[in-house]
C-alpha cells in the first residue's frame, strides 16, 4: 500500500487531472464522486462530505451529511482505453458519520466487520468469481440490436473483429491494473462471455468485482457496446450467473481440505456446505436480489434450482471441483452480477461460521445430472427448490438469523425495505407479453 505521500508524488508526476471517489449503494450500484487532482490532500485527510439522504438504502435523517473515507489499498491510474486518454485516479471509499463515526448502512464497512469476526475465529475468506455477462451491440439510438445474430456457443469464435477488438481492450484493461485473470471464454447464449477472475481475499474480490463492472461497461460503450450483467436479458437462452469458488483458510492452510475424510473434505468443508444449504432460502434475497434474477433460476437453462451439493454434477446449487490440497474449495452456482457483492460476501462467510460453530452435516450429495429428474423423482428425495421469485426470497430473508447477523439491523431493514418496493412497483406493471396475451380475451 501506498503512503500518503507516495500517492501524492504518483498524482504530480503522472499529471492526473482528475480522481474519482467511488462506493456503492445497498443494491451494489457504483456511485462516483469527481474531484479535482489539486483537491488530494484534503481527500487524504478524510475531509470529503456528501449528502447521503439522496442514495438508495442511505434515505434517513440522520445520514443527510456522510464522510468518504478512500482505503489507499484500492488507489490506482485507471487504465487510459478507458478514461479517454486523461489521467485519471481511483478510491474505493468507506463510508462514516460527518462525526468521524463508521456509518452502519455502508456494505463494505459492514462486510469488513463479518471479516473480523471471521478472523477472532481463525479464519479468513477466499472467492474466486466467474462473471458471465452479455455484450451487445448498440445502434446510434442506445438501442440493442442483432440480438439473435450472433450463432456462437461455448468456447465459440465471434462473427466481428470490432467485437473481439472490444473483448480485448476490456482484457489489456483488467490487467494493466494488475487484475489475475485465469480465462476469459464466449459462454452458450448469443454475445455471452465468461471471466474468471483471479483468487483473493473476499475484501479485494468484491472490489475487484465493482472495478471490473466500471471498466468493462466504460470500455464497452466507448467501442459502440453494452456490457451487460443482467441475469436474464435474452428469453429462450442461458442467463448470466456469478459462480464464487469460496475457501476457507486457517493458520495459513486451506480449512476446506482433509486427506483422510470422505471426499477429502474436512469437517469445516462439510459444516459449510451443510449450512449453505440450510440457509440458502433466507440467503437468496442477497446473492439474486432483483425481480429478473429467478427468470435466470428456472429449469432447462443450467441454472441451479434444487439445495443439493455434488461432487460431480454441475447441476446442483453446491458443487465441489475436483482440486483438492490447497486448491480445495466449493462452488457456489446461484448467484448473480446484480448483487452487490459486499453483503452477499458477508451472508455468505457469516453462514459458513454459523455452520462450523453448529456443526452443520449437509445431507448426502446427489450425483446424477439434477435437470434429468423428473419431478416426481424430486419429491421422491424430498429435494426442496429455491425461491421462486424476489416476493418469496424476501419473505424468506426476513426470518432469516443469519441475514440479519450478516448484515446488521440497518442494512438488513433497509434493503428488505428497498426490495419490497421494487416488488410491488413489478406487481403493478402490465407487460407486452400481456398485452399480447389478454387484450382480445
Amino acid at each position: 500500500m501506498l503512503s500518503d505521500t507516495q500517492i501524492i508524488k504518483t498524482i504530480k508526476t503522472k499529471n492526473v487531472q482528475t480522481i474519482y471517489l467511488q462506493f456503492v449503494d445497498i443494491n451494489g450500484q457504483i456511485k462516483n464522486l469527481t474531484m479535482p487532482a489539486n483537491q488530494i490532500e484534503d481527500i487524504l485527510k478524510n475531509e470529503v462530505t456528501f449528502d447521503g439522504s439522496s442514495i438508495n438504502g442511505f434515505r434517513n435523517n440522520e445520514t443527510m451529511d456522510l464522510r468518504l473515507i478512500p482505503d489507499r489499498e484500492t488507489f490506482l491510474l485507471l487504465p487510459h482505453n478507458c478514461s479517454n486518454g486523461k489521467t485519471i485516479a481511483r478510491f474505493i471509499c468507506d463510508i462514516y458519520n460527518a462525526n468521524g463515526s463508521p456509518f452502519n448502512g455502508c456494505p463494505r464497512s459492514n462486510l469488513k466487520r463479518i471479516i473480523e469476526k471471521a478472523k477472532q475465529q481463525g479464519y479468513t475468506m477466499q472467492i474466486g468469481p466467474e462473471v458471465e455477462f452479455f455484450l451487445f451491440k448498440k445502434n446510434t439510438d442506445n438501442e440493442i440490436i442483432n440480438i439473435q445474430n450472433e450463432k456462437s456457443g461455448y468456447y465459440g469464435v465471434n462473427s466481428s473483429n470490432k467485437y473481439d477488438e472490444t473483448l480485448t481492450a476490456i482484457l489489456t484493461a483488467i490487467q494493466e491494473i494488475g487484475f489475475d485473470v485465469d480465462a476469459i471464454h464466449h459462454e452458450s447464449a448469443p454475445f455471452q462471455h465468461e471471466i474468471d477472475l483471479g483468487y483473493d481475499e473476499i475484501l479485494k474480490t468484491a472490489d475487484n468485482l465493482i472495478t471490473f463492472k466500471f471498466i468493462s461497461k466504460t470500455i464497452a460503450d466507448n467501442y459502440g457496446f453494452k456490457a451487460s450483467f443482467m441475469p436474464k436479458p435474452v428469453y429462450g437462452q442461458n442467463g448470466s450467473g456469478l459462480h464464487l469458488n469460496i475457501s476457507l483458510s486457517k493458520n495459513g492452510d486451506n480449512a476446506f481440505y482433509s486427506n483422510n475424510r470422505e471426499y477429502k473434505l474436512s469437517d469445516t468443508a462439510r459444516y459449510s456446505i451443510g449450512s449453505l444449504l440450510k440457509n440458502i432460502k433466507g440467503i437468496t434475497a442477497l446473492l439474486n436480489p432483483t425481480i429478473n434474477s429467478y427468470k435466470r433460476l428456472v429449469k432447462d437453462y443450467e441454472a441451479p434450482i434444487y439445495i443439493v451439493w455434488s461432487v460431480i454434477t454441475r447441476s446442483a446449487l453446491v458443487r465441489i471441483p475436483s482440486q483438492r490440497e490447497e486448491s480445495t474449495r466449493l462452488e457456489l452456482r446461484s448467484p448473480d452480477f446484480s448483487c452487490n457483492p459486499y453483503l452477499a460476501f458477508a451472508v455468505i462467510l457469516q453462514t459458513c461460521l454459523d455452520g462450523i460453530r453448529n456443526k452443520t452435516e449437509p445431507p448426502s450429495p446427489i450425483e446424477k445430472n439434477l435437470f434429468l429428474l423428473s419431478s416426481n423423482e424430486i419429491k421422491q428425495r424430498k429435494i426442496k427448490s429455491l425461491p421462486r421469485n424476489l416476493f418469496t426470497s424476501l419473505e424468506e430473508m426476513e426470518k432469516s438469523f443469519v441475514a440479519k447477523a450478516a448484515l446488521g439491523d440497518y442494512i438488513f431493514n433497509e434493503f428488505l425495505n428497498s426490495k419490497r418496493k421494487e416488488w410491488n412497483d413489478y406487481r403493478k406493471q402490465v407487460t407486452p407479453w400481456e398485452i399480447e396475451k389478454y387484450l382480445d380475451i
